[in-house]
């Protein structure tokens, strides 16, 4: 068998993760998420400085938390593409440094690749064939997945504008919630009214595409509402749990719209927006009625971190994956078509 070290350094968790044939022994993270705060948004130079700072830090705490040392390491994998450049430089150079001093085979992968993954530490092997719904800050995509590193991925939809992620976090600043705005509308919510405003559900329409995805207007239909003033008796409370609900309805109805039409009987969602837990909610209910599976990594498992990258890695030595060529670059914008970007 052979232990993976995963490194993940897309945004603005340093993550570091170690996972031997499909079992996680152990993983750290660090993030610089209080350092963008007052900034409203990552800052990408801030990122990247704080990468620096915590990447050797969080090799260690994760060897420590595994109970091993850095001999016992027989491959590297790590996130090379999509995220901020700075960023993935970052690991990148720590991945090649890491891989040539240990002599040992390094593996680039791709990002969401890795959110996949991150569900097998969980549940085990992915299914023959299953729909994935990745909802990110930067990404909310549909995926028909067949073998996450054998077969190429087929892409069944994207947003056409905002991400789910960046819309919880232009509508929390429009709040006046506290970033990220994830985490912030979600508990805002729990105490809201999700009738409460009649956002729009968006692309939804009979002439509108079945599986995609737009996120912009409903955050402009939130930010109008709010510049008119709430109607009375609706609080922030009310706002935040009605928008939430509309992202929720949108996205589980297209996720099991696209279960129906691939015929498959599993959906997997993955990505920090999975962490919500009214889509978490919603989706169990929806698969429950339609007899469809719902896999769902651990909240833990949904941001960013070490422990998926190191799962997609483990996949790939599974396989026979011939290691990246020593020269790869960090991409920062790339579609995921393949777990292994070179």
């Amino acid at each position: 068998m052979t232990i993976v070290m995963g490194i993940e350094t897309s945004c603005d968790e340093t993550g570091v993760g170690f996972v031997e044939n499909g079992k996680l022994l152990g993983d750290a993270l660090s993030s610089s998420m209080a350092e963008h705060v007052r900034f409203g948004g990552v800052v990408p130079e801030i990122a990247a400085r704080a990468h620096v700072s915590a990447l050797v830090p969080t090799v260690r705490q994760a060897l420590n938390n595994a109970d091993l040392s850095l001999a016992d390491v027989g491959a590297v994998a790590v996130t090379a593409g999509p995220g901020l450049a700075t960023a993935l430089h970052v690991g990148v150079a720590a991945a090649k440094a890491y891989a040539l001093a240990l002599d040992v085979p390094l593996y680039a992968v791709h990002h969401l690749a890795g959110h996949a993954a991150a569900d097998t530490l969980e549940h085990g092997p992915l299914p023959p064939r299953c729909v994935v719904l990745i909802v990110s800050g930067g990404h909310t995509s549909l995926l028909l997945v067949e073998d996450l590193v054998r077969i190429p991925i087929v892409h069944l939809s994207d947003t056409l504008d905002d991400a789910a992620g960046e819309a919880f976090d232009k509508v929390a600043r429009v709040l006046g919630l506290p970033y990220p705005g994830g985490p912030s509308i979600d508990r805002a919510a729990r105490s809201g009214d999700p009738a409460a405003v009649a956002f729009p559900r968006p692309l939804t329409g009979p002439g509108d595409d079945a599986l995609g995805f737009s996120f912009s207007g409903l955050k402009t239909a939130v930010a109008r509402y709010v510049e008119r003033g709430p109607a009375a008796g609706v609080s922030v409370e009310d706002i935040a749990a009605s928008f939430q609900e509309s992202v929720a309805d949108v996205l589980t109805l297209k996720a099991l719209r696209a279960c129906r039409a691939m015929e498959v009987d599993t959906l997997v969602i993955v990505g920090g927006v999975a962490a919500n837990s009214r889509i978490r909610a919603l989706a169990q209910q929806r698969c429950d009625e339609a007899g469809v599976e719902l896999r769902v990594p651990p909240m833990r498992l949904c941001t960013d971190n070490g422990a998926m990258i190191a799962a997609i890695g483990d996949l790939l030595v599974q396989a026979g994956a011939a290691p990246s060529p020593e020269r790869f670059p960090a991409t920062p914008t790339i579609p995921l078509t393949d777990a292994q970007l070179y």
